[in-house]
């Protein structure tokens, strides 16, 4: 399978950028390092290419319907401008992808995906489509895509680009004009931190990344976007998302509104909602500097009980810490277990998800 590059590509070259495949991309891992990018994200601003990432338009007089049969949360809800975070489930509730929904119009709907998932997703919501009014656009090939990151990120975006987000509200967006390109600049983030993205054109994108670069904007990998949104407890679709875990079994139950009159993985979700789930995602710290990793075995005195996500040595918070998926009756906060690290094993206790404060501006 051919490795795609993003437009932003060969800028990551000729600054160094150590490069892996991920989602089908070569993408950059880090630049200065891991530590020092995550640091800028925290206390100054941060500029990541994420063009890896899919787009998907969905209009027509059935759009809204649609949507909202293929997604957790209710787009019936939100004004134009605005966007919601949820997930595409299957009929048994395991993950498709969890995703954000841009709304333009009531028939005007913009789908952000994971790059991983975008073959994947794109068939899916062709299949599911069957008896919708709807026109599908796959437009991922079209669009360049930057996030800025950080409680600097709006001065940035105004003093380096020229664009004044000050009015723009957590999870809303705005269209504008810029040389002739149509760009959206929304305002989600997924450090924990204030942040931007912005969709354009290759040269657009290009062009904005070439002018924070210029300006001294650190340039950040795909290393510590992980390290960020893991300190957070955002969730990675592969890690504590899956076709077999659901947004239940994630903690995830806010996104899945089942006052909904219906959408695929409903029935599944409420019964793991009334029942209860089998297993759950679980906060961990251990003692030590020991860094968990994902796959790595959970147990209960000699019992394996569950197993990693994710985990690293937290960067903003000095501590070992992991999200794991346990049994149940193991998912309490304050119960003790102990993580296998190769022969070893390593007490811990089971903490909340967040290990570190998110720092939006709402």
């Amino acid at each position: 399978m051919e490795i795609k590059k993003t437009c932003l590509h060969d800028r990551h070259l000729a600054l160094g950028a150590l490069m892996t495949p991920f989602g089908g991309f070569d993408m950059p891992i880090q630049y200065k390092g891991i530590i020092d990018e995550h640091q800028a994200v925290r206390t100054d601003v941060g500029v990541f290419d994420v063009s890896h990432m899919g787009e998907v338009r969905i209009t027509g007089a059935d759009a809204m319907r649609y949507v909202n049969h293929i997604f957790t949360n209710d787009i019936a809800t939100m004004a134009d401008g605005g966007i919601q975070y949820g997930m595409m489930l299957y009929p048994d509730g395991g993950t498709v992808d969890d995703l954000l929904v841009y709304r333009n119009a009531a028939d005007d709907y913009f789908l952000v995906i994971n790059a991983a998932n975008i073959d994947k997703d794109v068939a899916w919501i062709n299949r599911q489509s069957n008896g919708f009014n709807v026109n599908i656009d796959h437009q991922s090939d079209r669009y360049g895509q930057i996030a800025l990151q950080g409680p600097n990120a709006e001065a940035t975006l105004r003093d380096v680009l020229g664009i004044d987000a000050a009015d723009l509200a957590f999870y809303t967006f705005t269209t504008l004009d810029r040389d002739g390109d149509n760009i959206i600049v929304s305002r989600t983030g997924y450090t924990g931190e204030d942040g931007f993205e912005i969709y354009g054109s290759h040269a657009t994108i290009q062009n904005m990344w070439d002018k924070l670069i210029e300006a001294g904007v650190q340039p950040c990998g795909l290393g510590c976007r992980d390290t960020l949104r893991f300190e957070v407890g955002l969730p990675l679709y592969g890690d504590e998302l899956s076709e077999k875990i659901s947004p239940i079994m994630a903690g995830l139950g806010f996104f899945v509104k089942l006052d909904k009159e219906e959408f695929i993985g409903k029935e599944a979700c409420a019964e793991q909602k009334a029942n209860g789930v089998t297993r759950k995602l679980v906060g961990l710290e251990l003692e030590g500097r020991a860094i968990p990793r994902h796959g790595y075995p959970v147990l209960a005195g000699d019992e394996v009980v569950g197993e990693v996500t994710t985990g690293y040595h937290g960067i903003s918070v000095d501590k070992s810490i992991a999200m794991a998926l346990v049994d149940t009756r193991y998912a309490a906060l304050d119960t003790p277990l102990s993580v296998q690290i190769r022969k070893k094993t390593f007490p811990a206790v089971v903490v909340k998800k967040k290990f570190y404060k998110k720092s939006y501006k709402k």
